[in-house]
């Protein structure tokens, strides 16, 4: 049986866990607060702009207003929803399967409520699977997991929510991977956001081709000279076949940030000390990070996003690194002489979500701390923080997209809150 097939067998016959529904409540709302609150960036209104003028039959609403056809609304909301680089990300492959999954299960099925959740489910889970199925070489030899991997957990939810057999399923995905593409080296530019609108529109538009009669090659994932092997994938079959859902421990943001420095604002804001206090900082992160986001001068708000010794700068003179506007070129220039006390060194005897920091102080005095974001947060704990940082980027409107009756994301409200 080839992969896609596999893998189309999941998407048909997989019955969601209550528990990994709920935490994929958690990432539509934190989806929908990225999006809402994206909806006016530069990289936002040139999407939109273009495919309003492309025009065409309305079937999708807009980040910011309007409406277009599925696929351009898949393409534009996926890019706006990362456009703050303020979404999810999943460790096991580093990726980011929200902006990838969400944008394209919302554009064609938008009013079907429940379905949409199990559906985007269902395809972050596959996005995560084929990460890992892919391996890190794929990802440290310059392929955003975010775009390739999320490819196809697009198709999925589509696939499902369309309701394609088994054989459709397998063939879109197998459309999906002659079109699956995202490359790392746009990271700090607004092509990186783009990586996941570009995911979220190849989901549909392989599903609808697979719906029509549309037929690719069924190995076109795993055999000779399939996605896999020219894409420097690992094969690892055993990331495919399992029980657990790896969804259940995606982490979400709560500094707007790349998420690989997110372990060391917590460790160095743990230490409560000042720049004013500080002769230098150490940092340690696990060697992956260090081609992600360790750009040493940033000089733009997206370069600082992608910065170690930025961020810590901001830690060390009392900057709010929750808060988006926080992120600019004034600030860059402003904090060079304290990025000068910082120095990142790569450290593989540390997890992917750890940092270790030792900031040692103008009297001698050394003070250390260790953080690991893949310590668990209860639900309850979550949500609070998750909402604090949803009334961040929406204001009073973060009231209508959560349900506190329910206590989870208003999912049939979402509609009328994108523009």
């Amino acid at each position: 049986m080839t992969l896609a097939h596999r893998l189309a067998a999941f998407v048909t016959e997989a019955e969601p866990p209550e528990s990994a529904r709920a935490v994929m409540r958690q990432s539509l709302y934190d989806w929908m607060a990225c999006g809402m609150a994206g909806a006016t960036e530069p990289v936002a209104e040139i999407l939109r702009d273009q495919a309003l003028t492309d025009g065409g039959v309305p079937t999708a609403r807009l980040f910011g207003g309007g409406e277009v056809p599925s696929r351009a609304a898949a393409l534009v909301n996926g890019t706006i929803s990362h456009a703050l680089d303020y979404d999810d990300t999943h460790f096991a492959h580093i990726g980011h399967p929200s902006v990838a999954v969400c944008p394209a299960a919302w554009a064609v099925g938008q009013g079907k409520g429940e379905d949409v959740l199990d559906a985007a489910l269902v395809g972050a889970e596959v996005s995560v699977r084929v990460g890992l199925w892919l391996g890190r070489d794929h990802y440290q030899r310059g392929f955003h997991q975010t775009a390739t991997a999320g490819a196809f957990g697009a198709t999925a939810a589509v696939a499902r929510l369309r309701g394609l057999t088994v054989e459709q399923t397998a063939q879109a995905l197998a459309i999906a991977a002659t079109r699956a593409a995202g490359l790392k080296s746009q990271f700090g530019t607004m092509g990186k956001p783009l990586n996941a609108g570009l995911a979220a529109e190849t989901g549909i538009v392989a599903a609808d081709l697979a719906a029509r009669g549309f037929i690719s090659n069924p190995d076109a994932l795993d055999g000779p000279q399939g996605f896999g092997p020219t894409h420097h994938g690992a094969g690892e079959d055993a990331a495919l076949e399992r029980d657990d859902w790896l969804m259940e421990t995606v982490s979400h943001k709560l500094h707007a940030c790349c998420h690989g420095l997110h372990a060391m604002i917590e460790a160095l804001g743990s230490l409560r000390v000042t720049a004013d206090q500080v002769e230098r900082v150490a940092i340690r992160t696990h060697p992956r990070w260090m081609t992600v986001c360790n750009i040493a001068e940033p000089k733009t708000a997206l370069e600082s996003k992608f910065s170690y010794r930025q961020t810590a700068a901001m830690v060390l003179t009392g900057h709010d690194t929750a808060a988006i506007a926080i992120f600019n070129a004034d600030l860059a220039r402003h904090l060079a002489p304290t990025r000068q006390k910082v120095t990142v060194t790569p450290d593989d005897t540390l997890a992917e979500t750890e940092a270790h920091v030792t900031a040692t102080l103008l009297d001698g005095e050394t003070r250390e701390a260790t953080h690991d974001l893949a310590a668990p947060i209860p639900v309850g704990e979550k949500w609070s923080k998750l909402r604090r940082k949803g009334r961040a980027l929406v204001g009073d409107l973060e009231e209508k997209l959560f349900n506190t009756t329910s206590d989870r994301v208003n999912v049939d409200a979402v509609h009328d809150l994108m523009g």
